[in-house]
């Protein structure tokens, strides 16, 4: 297959290039680089069936040759990323998928939208299914990444229902690994990134908040199963074990041996106080769930900014 995938120099885009690659597939990367970074794909730069094109998907996205998939990856997706680049978030959920969607549509390929967990908002039903209606605050600062992503699935369920186009939909809850970036405002990379330094890890309000971390080679496995096998429907993709923030910083205190203390800060507005997939669509579709634990996880990605990523 040629798959073209924007978001390609992002944490997850670049492992999902990998992934196709892998597999025996062609790979066309696009990234505008707002908050990607050429150093996640510089290890593709010799690779016959890898090109890269710098473009901005929310102004123009066009792709030569057949193209068999078109996987919309492209957004800012850290609370830091998305609150610094407010308009840019809406435009590439809004325009950007427009354009990607478009460029399926004529190119007759599959589209998989990449989604999140934050359409949930902070959800009044727990764990999450994809029947969930979600509780988002239209009008907050975190907003424009959350209704980016709900309009974004509208759109790509108007498509399917308007045009017959071959369509996925996933719903990405919390992941880690290797090339996350330091300092992006995501609890792991931060709290990884502050304790190697011997830094206060901070956590917002009292750190019971929970949250569900999924390794990102599991969350690339079912992301390329639900792209080869899977149907239009939402999908959950993520770790379904729960851990409270504080439970998350004391064992990154414990893997790194810092002896940094944990400091509290205001909760942000419209944080939400949990988070959780039910996986069970996926698990039945998919044949998918994640295999590795939190703790051999977070041991591979602190390894990983110990030598690359601080």
């Amino acid at each position: 297959m040629r798959v073209l995938i924007t978001g390609a120099a992002g944490f997850l885009g670049s492992h999902l290039s990998d992934r196709f690659l892998r597999e025996g597939h062609e790979v066309v990367g696009v990234d505008n680089l707002i908050t990607g970074d050429r150093s996640n794909i510089a290890h593709l730069e010799r690779e016959p069936r890898f090109s890269f094109v710098l473009q901005d998907v929310s102004r123009a996205l066009s792709a030569e040759g057949p193209l068999d998939g078109v996987l919309h990856f492209a957004s800012p997706a850290s609370p830091i990323d998305y609150l610094e680049h407010p308009i840019a978030t809406l435009e590439v959920g809004s325009l950007g998928t427009r354009n990607a969607l478009e460029l399926a549509r004529t190119h007759g390929a599959r589209f998989f939208m990449a989604s999140t967990s934050e359409v949930y908002g902070d959800p009044l039903e727990h764990p999450q299914r994809e029947t969930y209606w979600g509780n988002v605050n239209p009008v907050g600062p975190r907003s424009v990444y959350d209704e980016a992503k709900r309009f974004s699935e509208a759109l790509t369920m108007a498509y399917h229902r308007e045009h017959g186009l071959d369509t996925r939909i996933v719903r990405i809850f919390n992941t880690y690994g290797p090339r996350m970036r330091a300092r992006d405002g995501r609890v792991v990379s931060n709290f990884i990134v502050q304790a190697l330094a011997g830094e206060p890890l901070t956590i917002y309000g009292d750190g019971s908040q929970s949250r569900s971390f999924c390794y990102v080679s599991d969350e690339v496995d079912g992301l390329y199963r639900l792209f080869m096998h899977g149907d239009s429907e939402p999908t959950n993709l993520g770790n379904p074990d729960e851990f409270t923030v504080r439970e998350l910083a004391e064992m990154v205190l414990e893997l790194t041996g810092s002896r940094a203390e944990v400091v509290a800060k205001p909760l942000p507005t419209d944080d939400p106080k949990v988070r959780c997939p039910d996986i069970s669509r996926a698990r039945e579709k998919l044949g998918w769930s994640p295999e590795v634990p939190l703790r051999e996880g977070l041991t591979r990605t602190i390894e990983w900014f110990q030598t690359r990523g601080r």
